[in-house]
């Protein structure tokens, strides 16, 4: 079993800074929209993290939102900070989202309803533009990524049984490679390698996106500059 770790005292391994940032035209909602209607060729670089969980005690089918909001000065996402006394993923950046239930249509249905019960934001100011590749966690979930594109004039409130905090990060920073840490953890029984994106805070210090969160990210980023 692998042990519990901190991430962020790993050692960083590497970034991606000989890859180019992704073009502001390549950040516009119809360039993305388009993108995901009608995409080209292109791998994803990480997809599949259960290497480092029991496959025998089978996968959860999870789905998620990644909410790009329309800003007047770009795009934005949209992300959460779990709260610090969940049993699963305490503490942890992720988007919207969580497990499908049997009365969810299909993944989209699980991404809409997660989001507006765990953050309050309501569909009417969702744009579904189509998903990423499904992406299965190191704890065992199988997780659809949703992307949506998001106007304002919406309200937000925090579920705060599960939400200490909800934030938004420039979609520029987030394309940036040479942002994209590679990270290392290694144990008894194996390794593993995942991406961090710490994202600076105004009052000192930094949100830490890391694990399946960057890991889509990451994904997004291949997909736009393909």
């Amino acid at each position: 079993m692998r042990p519990k770790f901190d991430p962020e005292t790993l050692p960083v391994i590497g970034t991606d800074a000989l890859r180019a940032p992704l073009s502001a035209p390549r950040m516009r909602p119809d360039f993305i929209r388009h993108r995901l209607l009608s995409p080209p060729a292109w791998e994803p670089e990480l997809t599949d993290e259960s290497r480092v969980y029991d496959r025998s005690r089978g996968l959860r089918e999870a789905a998620v939102l990644v909410p790009l909001v329309d800003r007047t000065d770009g795009l934005t996402v949209l992300l959460t900070e779990r709260n610090a006394n969940l049993n699963a993923h305490a503490g942890q950046i992720s988007f919207p989202g969580g497990r499908q239930e049997t009365y969810d249509a299909d993944r989209i249905a699980t991404a809409l309803r997660e989001t507006k019960e765990e953050i309050g934001l309501d569909r009417d100011y969702i744009e579904v533009l189509g998903s990423l590749p499904d992406y299965i966690t190191g704890t065992g979930y199988h997780v659809s990524p949703i992307v949506g594109l998001v106007r304002t004039g919406f309200a937000l409130e925090a579920d705060a049984g599960e939400v200490a905090d909800i934030f938004e990060v420039p979609l520029a920073f987030l394309m940036d490679p040479s942002r994209h840490e590679r990270r290392l953890f290694r144990w008894e029984e194996g390794e593993r390698q995942f991406y961090s994106m710490p994202y600076p805070r105004e009052e000192g210090g930094h949100r830490f996106i890391w694990g399946a969160t960057a890991g889509m990210l990451r994904n997004l980023y291949h997909l736009l500059a393909a």
